[in-house]
């Protein structure tokens, strides 16, 4: 499976902003997918994540309630919806696939096999 994120840029402080993760050389739908970022400097970490068929979704605190992670099986695609964006959520967002626990993403990079090229995502305050 190949991964292509897209959709990063320069925003402002309070913009809205979505992330695109498209799948090539296999069906995304039979994966869990997360999204994990890294600040420059920082470890990645955790964002959010989505089960194979979209009917669970899971969040790191920070984000919660700004942030949207949702998929498109037909498009091969999973999405995230950055709401209220802040300075602090400038990072390079990775997307990732996970085809050992469809029903159960994990929080931990290392359980995820594939992994797309990252996107920049710049909030200015």
């Amino acid at each position: 499976v190949q991964l292509q994120a897209s959709g990063g840029g320069l925003v402002q402080a309070g913009d809205s902003l979505r992330v695109s993760c498209e799948a090539s050389g296999s069906t995304l739908s039979r994966f869990a997918a997360g999204w994990f970022r890294q600040a420059p400097g920082r470890e990645r970490e955790f964002v959010a994540a989505i089960t194979y068929n979209g009917g669970s979704v899971y969040y790191t605190d920070s984000v919660k309630g700004r942030f949207t992670v949702s998929r498109d099986n037909a498009k091969n695609t999973v999405y995230l919806q950055m709401n209220r964006l802040k300075p602090e959520d400038t990072a390079v967002y990775y997307c990732a696939a996970d085809p050992q626990f469809p029903r159960v993403p994990s929080y931990s990079d290392s359980m995820y096999a594939y992994w797309g090229q990252g996107t920049l995502v710049t909030v200015s305050s």
